[in-house]
């Protein structure tokens, strides 16, 4: 970019949000909510796992360049989250159980607070009041973020367990992701091999039983496909699209991939077009999980494209609530991962003694200019992370405040009733 140097702090930077008003951060306890009417009949929260200020930046230079703007970005209201779990830097874990259920809880920690006890998702007040709930994600289905949404435990690592309770007791309608291996017992192998020549060791360890044949007793259509997903007619569905997460993390060159066998514009679309088929309308979370995995791998080419894909999805929601004006959509990230920040391109290193680790030159869509990406960290980072919302209630979500205020206002919006108070 000529000499000039553009450098993106993801713990200050607002300005990745060009054209979205950062005009009046004010605490969300400030403004009035009490005259605020339920109106949002649909919700479609959108988390860009591990997407900080900085990524949303990279993504939209990589993507459209120094004039134009993402979808995730071109929507009137924005906000500012404070990620922080019990502890000032949160896993995915506690910061969807904070997005979920409005409290904030310990790492791993998935639906429950900080004594262990469980609290009432979003989700589940949705189902309550008739509406239709799905979770869609390119990580497995039983991982965290969607977890926090739908299922109950104290360690995120039980993912059989979390598989049971979306089946039995938040009996979500439409599950689209990756992870089949926890939903099969060791020796089943399902529809993707155990010990592939690309990982060995990786293999089913279901702890629930036959969690597939459970679903299918239960009016679930199970798919693994492109294909079998575009025919489905079922409005339950389970559809699980490899073993583990449907891309492979590496370093960058060392059998990193992704290339999801069903894209997650497409699942985001199926879901949409399954669930508003429900007349008292639906919530839907949809998470692209290659933001956080490539950034943990400081992969920036990688993550550029997971959130490319990302965007795209976000435009699918967006046209959907253009045609239906009950609809909330926001987009949003549990917290930052890997510490980045945006750099002119020359031969100066200032981050000395090997504590960063720059990535690329990446073009400048549309330009002749390039950029680069510095990653800090391989881990996640405790600053704050970019909101931006449309539609019905979405003024709810401009300010300033804690990730557990998204629950709120996305509880006034639907005009749902917790039962806890």
């Amino acid at each position: 970019m000529g000499k000039k140097r553009v450098l993106v702090n993801a713990a200050l930077s607002l300005a990745v949000l060009s054209g979205v008003g950062f005009s009046h951060f004010s605490s969300a306890k400030e403004t009035n909510n009490s005259h605020v009417q339920p109106k949002a009949k649909n919700v479609i929260l959108f988390v860009g796992d591990g997407m900080g200020a900085a990524h949303r930046e990279a993504i939209r230079l990589a993507t459209v360049g120094l004039k134009g703007e993402l979808e995730m970005n071109s929507m009137p209201v924005a906000g500012l989250v404070h990620t922080s779990s019990l502890t000032p830097v949160t896993d995915s874990a506690a910061a969807a159980t904070a997005m979920a259920s409005g409290v904030k809880t310990y790492n791993g920690a998935v639906g429950v607070d900080g004594n262990k006890k469980s609290v009432k998702t979003i989700l589940e007040m949705a189902e309550e009041a008739g509406k239709s709930t799905g979770l869609v994600t390119t990580s497995q289905i039983t991982d965290a973020t969607p977890a926090a949404f739908g299922a109950h435990v104290t360690d995120r690592s039980k993912q059989s367990e979390i598989a049971k309770q979306y089946l039995e007791n938040s009996k979500v309608d439409v599950l689209l992701g990756g992870g089949e291996d926890f939903w099969y017992p060791a020796g089943n192998p399902g529809t993707f091999e155990d010990h592939p020549a690309k990982d060995p060791s990786e293999q089913s360890k279901g702890t629930q039983g036959n969690l597939v044949e459970k679903a299918k007793s239960l009016g679930y259509q199970y798919v693994t496909s492109a294909e079998e997903l575009k025919k489905s007619k079922s409005k339950k569905l389970l559809g699980l699209f490899a073993n583990e997460e449907m891309f492979e993390q590496r370093p960058e060159g060392e059998g990193d991939l992704y290339n999801p066998v069903v894209s997650l514009p497409d699942m985001t679309k199926k879901a949409i077009d399954t669930l508003s088929a429900n007349k008292k309308g639906f919530f839907l979370m949809v998470e692209e999980e290659g933001i956080d995995e490539f950034s943990h791998e400081n992969n920036a080419e990688k993550m550029l494209k997971a959130g490319q894909e990302l965007d795209k999805s976000v435009k699918i929601a967006k046209d959907f609530a253009k045609k239906h004006p009950d609809t909330l959509v926001l987009v949003v990230a549990d917290h930052e991962c890997g510490g980045l920040t945006i750099e002119e391109v020359n031969d100066k290193d200032e981050s000395g003694d090997g504590i960063s680790k720059e990535d690329g030159p990446f073009k400048v869509a549309n330009s002749n200019d390039q950029f680069t990406m510095d990653w800090t960290t391989t881990g996640h980072g405790g600053v704050n992370v970019p909101l931006t919302a449309m539609g019905a209630g979405s003024e709810l979500l401009s300010g300033t405040y804690e990730n557990t205020h998204i629950f709120e206002a996305v509880k006034t919006a639907m005009g749902l009733k917790d039962k806890r108070k």
